[in-house]
């Protein structure tokens, strides 16, 4: 599958629909983001069962600034609707695999357990 543009508009939507979504949030005049670009591509490529999405940061700034995105590239990753990482900084090929492998793998039950055990701690906390 080739990577989507992501804007405003079909961010909710593309959550929504997607099991896995990873997020690259890029600049033209990034050269890390330039050199991140083909890796990404790549994975797209062999990973038909996840979307890849494309975040131009100075097409979609009210995006960017929604996610919290202080550094580019940055990888954002969605599993079942649910955040699950994010990082500034491109990786190589075999760490971006090595992610998404882990993404997949992820038990997200487990997760949601987990997030439901620190929502509970925190209203006690008030």
């Amino acid at each position: 599958m080739a990577t989507v543009t992501v804007t405003t508009e079909n961010i909710d939507q593309l959550i929504a629909d997607s099991k896995i979504l990873i997020l690259d949030f890029w600049a033209d005049w990034c050269g890390p983001c330039r050199q991140f670009a083909p890796t990404f591509e790549a994975a797209s490529e062999a990973h038909p069962d996840v979307v890849f999405g494309k975040v131009d940061t100075m097409d979609q700034q009210a995006l960017a600034q929604a996610f919290g995105v202080q550094g580019i590239p940055n990888l954002t990753v969605f599993k079942e609707q649910i955040g699950i990482f994010q990082q500034a900084g491109a990786l190589p090929p075999p760490a971006f695999e090595e992610l998404i492998s882990q993404v997949k793998d992820l038990d997200m039950d487990e997760v949601r357990k987990k997030i439901a055990e620190h929502q509970a701690e925190q209203g006690e906390a008030k």
